[in-house]
C-alpha cells in the first residue's frame, strides 16, 4: 500500500494533512495514533505501553497489525477497522461521502487542534465504563457524556464493550463522548493528537491489561477495610474523640474516623486551628491507643491570607491564568489553586501536609475537590505547569493523588491511602480512593450510585465507594431518611471500602463557627431500632474482612475490581449485562441492594451454579428470584461450598 512505511513493530501511514502510527501496546491490544500536524511526539500521558510482538501484513490496499487475539486493518482511504479472533468489533464510521472522513481535526487560535473520531454502531453493542456518574444508567448505550470532572462526576475515559473489548482514550483533554444507537464518537476540543488503545478479550482479561497499561493498584492496608466514621463536621479536638470514645465503649469496632475541612487555620495553611484542637498528637496518640486511624481532609484552594500563599505565588505554584485573576473558585472569597502538575508544589505542599499533619500521628490524608473544582469551568482560561487545562484537564487528579503517595513512601509507608473525589487513568497506583462526591440523600440517589460504582469498577479503578446516607439533604428524624440510612449502610457494607458521611439538616441552634456543623450522623444518630440494625451491620463488616483483604490482595496483583458487575464473571450470560442493581463483591457473594423506599420484596437474577441465601441458609438455583427483605434484613447470595458463608 501506497504511503505506508513499516517498521518493527510499526506502522506508520501519511496522507494530506495526517500522520498515523500504530504499534501493539500489550500482549492483546492495538495502540492508534493520528498526528495532526503530522508530526510524531511520544507523549503518552498516563499510559504506560507494553512490549508486545506484531505480526503485520501488506496488500495492494490494506495492512494489518495482528498482536495476540486482536487485528487492526488500516485501508488506503486511512479507515481503520479492528478484529477480534477474525471478527469486527470496532469499525471506523465515514462522515463524508464515497467512503471518506473518518477523523476530523480543526486548528485553533490555540495552535492546538479540535479533533473527534466516529466509529459505526453495533446493534445488540452493551457499553460500561467512563468513571461515575449519577446518570442512573447502567448500561451506557445510547448516552452522551461530557469527558471533563465536576463534584459527583469523575470522568475516566476508557468503557468496556459486551462484544469482548476496551476501548482506551489516552486524552486527558476536555471533551464528548456519544455512545448513541447512530454512531459512538469521541471528542475534544483542544489536543494534538488522536491517541486509543483497543483491547481484545473479556471483562478479566481487559482489566488486567488494563491495569498492567496504566498502574496496578497497592494491596489495601488492613486498617482501609474496616469501618469508617465521618460527617460534617467534628468541630473540635474533643468532639472528635468523644465520638471515637463512645465506639470503644459500645465495643464498636471503628478503623478510621475523619476530620472535615474547616479544621485549619486559614484555606492554604495546611494544619490545624489550635484555638479548637489544642493538641492533634495527644488526640492521634489516643486515636491509636483504640485501633482507630485519623484521616485529615485537605482543600487545593489557598487565598492570600494564607501563610503559604506568597512562597507559593512567588514560586509559580498556583494556577495561572490566561485572563483575569488567579481565583477561579469562590468559597468563603475567593480562593486560588495550587498547580499540582508541578512537580515543585506537590514537593512543597506535602512539606507542609507532614510537619502540619503527618508528624503529629494523622495518618490519611482526603483531598477533596480533586476534580479541581473551579467556576466558571472555562479550561481554556487555566496555565498549568504541564499545560492549558483544555488540553489536559482530566490529568489533574492523577497528580493530586501522586503527591500524597510519593510523600508516604518517602517516610516509609508502603499502601497509603488517598480519601480523593476524583481520579484519572493511572490514579489507583498511588493509593487513590475514589468517593462519588456531594450526592443528595434520597433512594433515587442510592439507585443511582450502585450503577455508577459498577461502571466505576470497568475503569481500572478497584477502591471505591459512596457517602453512605448521601452527603446533603439527609432528616436523621424523618422516617424516610432512617430507612434510606440502613438501606445505604447494607450497601455499603458491599462496598470496597464502607464509610458514614454527610452534612445532615440541622435540629436546634448552629454554633458561631464560620463553618459548623449539621446534625450528628453516628449510628446512634438514627433512633434505637437502627442502632440495633447498624451496630450489626458493622460486625458484619468485621466478619468479612478477611475476605475483602483476599480480594483486595487480587485487585492489585490482577487488576480485578472488588465489586464488579455480573458479567465480568458470567460473560457469557446475557442476563447479566442487563442487571445493573445487583452486583459480584469478589468471587464468591452476590448481593444485590434494596434502593427503593418501602421496598419488601427484589427479583434477583442468579447465573449459572447452585447459591445460597445468606439469611435463609436456603439453596437456590438459577433463574429469576423474588426475594422477602425486610428492614432489618438485606439480599446476599453465597455460591454453593464456599467458606465465606460462615461470616453470616
Amino acid at each position: 500500500m501506497k504511503n505506508v512505511v513499516i517498521n518493527e513493530n510499526e506502522i506508520i501511514f501519511s496522507r494530506h494533512c495526517e500522520l498515523v502510527r500504530i504499534t501493539p501496546c500489550h500482549k492483546n491490544a492495538i495502540r492508534f495514533e493520528a498526528f495532526l500536524d503530522c508530526r510524531i511526539n511520544n507523549e503518552s500521558f498516563t499510559l504506560m505501553p507494553q512490549k508486545a510482538e506484531a505480526l503485520i501484513s501488506e496488500e495492494e490496499n490494506a495492512v494489518t497489525m495482528t498482536v495476540g487475539n486482536l487485528t487492526a486493518r488500516l485501508q488506503r482511504n486511512g479507515k481503520v477497522i479492528f478484529y477480534r479472533n477474525g471478527k469486527i468489533i470496532l469499525e471506523e464510521k465515514p462522515e463524508l461521502t464515497f467512503d471518506d472522513g473518518f477523523r476530523h481535526y480543526e486548528n485553533n487560535a490555540s495552535g492546538l487542534w479540535s479533533a473527534r473520531v466516529t466509529f459505526k454502531s453495533t446493534e445488540g453493542e452493551h457499553l460500561y465504563g467512563l468513571g461515575h456518574e449519577a446518570s442512573n444508567c447502567f448500561d451506557l448505550k445510547g448516552c452522551s457524556f461530557d469527558l471533563r470532572h465536576v463534584n459527583a462526576k469523575c470522568t475516566i475515559p476508557f468503557v468496556y464493550s459486551s462484544l469482548g473489548y476496551g476501548f482506551l482514550w489516552n486524552n486527558p483533554a476536555i471533551g464528548n463522548v456519544e455512545l448513541s444507537n447512530n454512531r459512538t464518537r469521541w471528542s475534544v476540543g483542544a489536543t494534538k493528537k488522536i491517541d486509543y488503545v483497543v483491547i481484545g478479550g473479556m471483562p478479566k482479561d481487559v482489566s488486567e491489561a488494563l491495569a498492567d497499561l496504566t498502574g496496578h493498584a497497592p494491596v489495601m492496608p488492613h486498617w482501609a477495610t474496616g469501618f469508617w466514621q465521618s460527617r460534617l463536621r467534628y468541630e473540635t479536638q474533643d468532639e472528635l474523640l468523644a465520638v471515637a470514645r463512645r465506639y470503644k465503649e459500645e465495643n464498636i469496632p471503628l478503623s478510621a474516623i475523619v476530620a472535615d475541612y474547616f479544621h485549619w487555620t486559614e484555606q492554604g495553611d495546611y494544619k490545624f486551628d489550635p484555638a479548637y484542637w489544642k493538641d492533634v498528637k495527644a488526640m492521634t496518640d489516643e486515636l491509636h491507643e483504640m485501633d482507630t486511624k485519623l484521616v485529615v481532609s485537605m482543600w487545593p484552594t489557598i487565598n492570600e491570607n494564607s501563610e503559604n500563599y506568597a512562597h507559593m505565588r512567588d514560586n509559580n505554584m498556583l494556577m495561572l491564568t490566561s485572563r483575569g485573576s488567579n481565583r477561579v473558585f469562590n468559597f468563603y472569597g475567593w480562593q486560588a489553586e495550587i498547580d499540582v502538575t508541578n512537580p515543585a508544589t506537590r514537593d512543597y505542599v506535602w512539606s507542609r501536609l507532614k510537619k502540619n499533619y503527618i508528624d503529629n500521628g494523622v495518618d490519611a490524608l482526603w483531598f477533596d475537590e480533586a476534580e479541581p473544582e473551579i467556576h466558571p469551568e472555562q479550561f481554556d482560561n487555566l496555565i498549568w505547569h504541564e499545560g492549558r487545562a483544555d488540553e489536559i484537564g482530566l490529568i489533574y487528579p492523577y497528580y493530586y493523588s501522586q503527591m500524597a503517595y510519593d510523600g508516604f513512601r518517602s517516610i516509609g509507608v508502603e499502601a497509603p491511602v488517598t480519601l480523593t473525589r476524583c481520579a484519572y487513568l493511572g490514579s489507583q497506583k498511588f493509593g487513590s480512593l475514589v468517593w462519588s462526591g456531594d450526592i443528595p440523600s434520597s433512594f433515587d440517589s442510592l439507585s443511582a450510585q450502585v450503577k455508577a460504582g459498577l461502571n466505576m469498577a470497568m475503569c481500572g479503578i478497584p477502591w471505591w465507594n459512596t457517602d453512605i446516607g448521601g452527603f446533603y439533604g439527609g432528616d436523621t428524624q424523618s422516617e424516610e431518611f432512617r430507612e434510606l440510612i440502613v438501606r445505604w449502610f447494607q450497601y455499603g457494607v458491599f462496598s470496597p471500602v464502607m464509610r458514614l458521611h454527610g452534612n445532615r439538616n440541622l435540629h436546634g441552634e448552629r454554633s458561631n463557627l464560620k463553618e459548623p456543623s449539621g446534625d450528628p450522623n453516628e449510628i446512634w444518630s438514627f433512633g434505637k431500632r437502627n442502632f440495633k440494625i447498624l451496630r450489626e451491620l458493622v460486625f458484619l463488616r468485621e466478619r468479612l474482612r478477611p475476605y475483602i483483604e483476599h480480594h483486595m490482595k487480587i485487585a492489585s496483583e490482577k487488576g480485578y475490581p472488588m465489586m464488579r458487575p455480573m458479567f465480568f464473571d458470567f460473560p457469557d450470560d446475557e442476563n447479566c449485562y442487563t442487571v445493573g442493581e445487583q452486583y459480584m463483591f469478589g468471587d464468591d457473594i452476590l448481593f444485590a441492594p434494596i434502593v427503593n423506599k418501602g421496598q419488601t420484596k427484589k427479583k434477583v437474577y442468579l447465573p449459572e451454579g447452585k447459591w445460597i441465601l445468606t439469611k435463609s441458609k436456603k439453596e437456590y438455583e438459577t433463574g429469576w428470584h423474588e426475594i422477602t427483605v425486610e428492614i432489618d434484613e438485606y439480599i446476599a447470595f453465597v455460591k454453593d461450598g464456599t467458606d465465606v458463608l460462615n461470616c453470616f
